[in-house]
């Protein structure tokens, strides 16, 4: 199973092609070859290195606060 993460955008590097973003704190650098038009604050979904598509604020929000009640129903088991 595959999952993709959404992640904002913390700094864009053009000239390499690539961003720093942040999930939870968690920095990591990705691939911005397959998504126009990225700028910081930015959300992306990501995964393995590679933005996929821009992802509005509103549903990133949506999707990374199901991500941590997920992540507190698995802690109570």
């Amino acid at each position: 199973m595959c999952l993709a993460m959404p992640v904002q955008v913390i700094s864009v590097d053009i000239s390499a092609d690539t961003a720093k973003v942040s999930l939870g704190g968690i920095l990591k650098e990705v691939s911005l070859a397959l998504v126009d038009d990225v700028s910081v604050g930015d959300y992306l979904l990501i995964h393995v290195g590679f933005a996929l598509n821009k992802l509005d604020e509103d549903e990133a929000t949506k999707t990374l606060e199901i991500f941590a009640e997920l992540a507190r129903l698995h802690a109570m088991e």
